[in-house]
């Protein structure tokens, strides 16, 4: 039995690997734990990935991801789940079935489905059953050409409010909608709604001259994850998690890694 007092605050991370280590289940578990949470993991695929792409990628067997899945929420209590790649209706099935079974919340789902370098990550097929299981999580956290697929519209700067309250109310979830791929040389424009109390609110931080933006988007779903396992309320929490980002995007600009997009740094080392 475990003391409360003394306990992990545990986030799982359910989503694909990525052999270069910049997004993934790699992002993950540095941004859970550069927040100050402990990160476990259930991996639904693995991926041949560098900093210049994805090269190949191999699905994990459905029940194998069941078997992960049953033991480690069987045995750990986690204050919250982030979910990434989920390649497969199949794989979308089971997880949507483990998550009612074990009665989870909070539920950040980053709905990944094609990579900044164009790679695509996930079948049709599974767009559509994407789409079915979103009310069933607590936040997503789309950037614009995903936000863009799933209410099938064109998104500007001048709309994001708008898009981001509709999002959530054909969805029923909060909805953080990233403004990385909106042209803007100075701010990063990132809008918030939540879902139960309707509010929506403007994230606005310094944009940073960099190619080492790889994982940004997993980094930022799990960290938020990461304080929502310490007990923030969500707002707070979309905020930590969009400002620790920022710092180490800011951390790792000038940093080298291979020939293509280099990661954050997440410690900033």
């Amino acid at each position: 039995m475990e003391d409360i007092k003394t306990s992990y605050k545990s986030v799982l991370s359910i989503a694909g690997s990525d052999s270069g280590g910049c997004a993934g289940i790699q992002a993950d578990i540095k941004s859970i734990s550069a927040c100050g949470a402990y990160a476990a993991t259930v991996i639904t695929a693995t991926t041949a990935q560098n900093t210049t792409g994805v090269t190949d990628i191999h699905a994990i067997p459905i029940s194998h991801i069941e078997k992960q899945l049953d033991v480690v929420l069987s045995d750990i209590n986690f204050g919250a789940i982030k979910i990434g790649m989920l390649h497969s209706c199949e794989v979308i099935k089971v997880v949507q079935d483990k998550l009612a079974e074990y009665k989870l919340k909070n539920i950040v789902l980053d709905p990944v489905m094609v990579t900044t370098s164009g790679h695509k990550l996930i079948t049709d097929d599974a767009i559509e059953c994407l789409k079915n299981f979103l009310p069933n999580v607590h936040l997503i956290t789309p950037n614009i050409p995903e936000a863009e697929l799933l209410i099938n519209e064109k998104i500007n700067r001048s709309n994001m409010e708008e898009t981001a309250q509709k999002i959530g109310r054909i969805y029923k979830t909060s909805v953080l909608l990233k403004g990385g791929h909106i042209e803007d040389n100075n701010e990063m424009t990132d809008v918030f709604y939540v879902h139960d109390t309707r509010k929506i609110e403007t994230i606005t931080n310094p944009r940073i001259n960099t190619n080492n933006t790889h994982g940004t988007g997993c980094s930022l779903s799990s960290s938020i994850a990461a304080f929502l396992s310490l007990g923030q309320p969500m707002e707070k929490a979309i905020k930590k998690g969009c400002a620790y980002v920022n710092e180490a995007i800011a951390a790792g600009q000038l940093k080298r890694l291979g020939h293509g997009n280099g990661p954050i740094n997440h410690f900033g080392l």
